[in-house]
């Protein structure tokens, strides 16, 4: 089964698959720090952000792999070509540096293949802003959670400083969320909007609970349950991306 949690920035997207995830015994695909990967290993390179061809090389050669520890449905280390990039893809840079590299049609076309032979494989919930509409279009539980600008950009902040990494300044921040959802839902090659039979969630009135509780319920009413077993273990920490 698939899980497909799609929305903006800073909407909570990555506690909640977590949680949901581990209600449910199923593994987390994050996908945004696939692309987050990308987007480092080209500030890396030199590669211009706007050269598409350059950028969707790296998506097709660089290796990204997760590693998992046992019954942590989250993947633990981000690497790509070998290298651990973990805190290294969560900076104000890299955010800053997501939305066009993610834009590209040649990266999303090497990175989508991938992400859907993963899928196959298992019980997974997915998270992003193309899941349910290009990656998994036949999932069977798809969700688009959103929340007003300002408490996205208060969680967003409150999450850098719990982390050590990123900007803490509400108004850099805030502007930043804008920026990325402009960007998302105008660009050409998969862009931000809901699965037409998305269910709709505004976390912007609900606990973070009533959140997971929701979409957990979701997925029960389509057959899943906490024995179902996801990517955890010896064989997730092998899992490549």
């Amino acid at each position: 089964m698939i899980i497909a949690i799609d929305g903006p920035s800073g909407a909570g997207k990555s506690t909640v698959a977590r949680s949901v995830a581990q209600e449910l015994g199923f593994a987390c695909l994050d996908t945004g720090a696939m692309y987050r990967a990308i987007a480092w290993q080209a500030r890396e390179n030199g590669v211009a952000l706007d050269d598409g061809e350059a950028l969707g090389e790296i998506a097709r050669t660089f290796p990204i792999e997760f590693r998992h520890f046992e019954g942590d449905p989250h993947p633990r280390q981000v690497l790509i070509g070998g290298t651990d990039v973990t805190d290294a893809i969560r900076t104000f840079e890299i955010d800053k540096a997501v939305s066009p590299v993610s834009a590209e049609p040649l990266v999303r076309e090497a990175l989508v293949e991938q992400q859907r032979r993963i899928g196959r494989a298992g019980n997974y919930v997915v998270e992003g802003r193309d899941i349910g509409t290009v990656v998994f279009p036949d999932a069977e539980v798809k969700v688009f959670l959103t929340a007003s600008d300002e408490v996205r950009a208060e969680r967003r902040v409150r999450q850098n400083a719990e982390r050590g990494v990123g900007s803490t300044d509400y108004d850099e921040v805030l502007a930043d969320l804008r920026r990325r959802d402009d960007y998302d839902s105008s660009r050409a090659a998969s862009p931000l909007r809901p699965a037409e039979d998305a269910v709709m969630l505004d976390s912007t009135e609900l606990s973070r609970e009533e959140v997971i509780a929701e979409i957990c319920a979701l997925a029960r009413e389509k057959g899943a349950s906490a024995t179902d077993g996801g990517a955890s273990g010896e064989a997730a920490s092998q899992q490549k991306a």
